[in-house]
């Protein structure tokens, strides 16, 4: 690609800044995952656009983005309250997650495409983010782990479905960890073991890995509202 004039364009250019709208989006759901505030809370418009530095529409027009990723709901003269995951919705996004990764799993092995090639780039940055309990970054990298799976077979509609979990993906990962970051070892070595069955081309164990990974521990479901 080149610029207007034919040069091409220079390495280590700096990128765009990011909108007010996506700065706001940002710092708005880092700091939901991060629990700075509780479910149920209502967000103040005002406040959040002087720790964003910007004016109230950006704020606004993030909390439309933030309600579509299931973090926020907004509620008519309220405004945007932090969404409460109960134990229901907990169940059926795991379930969603299920259905959809194993037959990834199974048209991968039956493909014979192997894992993907992020995998294991992947794989470590997880167990480093663990090392320094940087439960963000783990939940992350935990969401792009799976992702990968689903997009290595090659149904683009289908990792678009599944793509739209993402954030609820990241939000339950942040809070399993937070509640039973003793599971951290057990999720680690189901990873390593997902990511062989794929090498291996073995659907069957992939899918039982799968099933034994998504298992929803008691002491989590008991962390989340009936």
């Amino acid at each position: 690609m080149t610029s207007q004039d034919g040069d091409a364009p220079r390495k280590g250019a700096a990128r765009p800044r990011p909108s007010a709208r996506e700065r706001a989006h940002t710092w708005i759901s880092s700091a939901i995952l991060a629990g700075d505030f509780a479910e149920g809370e209502f967000l103040d418009e005002i406040t959040l656009a002087r720790e964003v530095g910007t004016s109230r529409t950006p704020v606004r027009e993030a909390f439309h983005r933030l309600q579509a990723e299931g973090f926020v709901d907004l509620v008519p003269r309220r405004g945007a309250q932090v969404r409460v995951i109960n134990a229901r919705e907990l169940e059926e996004i795991y379930q969603a997650r299920f259905l959809i990764e194993s037959e990834a799993i199974l048209r991968i092995c039956r493909k014979r495409k192997g894992a993907p090639e992020r995998l294991e780039e992947l794989l470590d940055g997880m167990e480093t983010a663990g090392r320094k309990k940087d439960w963000r970054l783990s939940a992350k990298l935990d969401q792009e782990f799976h992702l990968s799976i689903v997009q290595q077979q090659g149904n683009d509609v289908v990792s678009e479905m599944y793509e739209s979990l993402g954030p609820r993906h990241v939000r339950l990962a942040v809070r399993t960890l937070v509640e039973a970051p003793e599971r951290l070892p057990t999720i680690q070595a189901e990873h390593r073991e997902l990511a062989n069955a794929l090498q291996s081309h073995d659907g069957s164990y992939g899918v039982q890995v799968l099933r034994k990974h998504l298992r929803i521990v008691p002491e989590v479901v008991e962390a989340f509202p009936q």
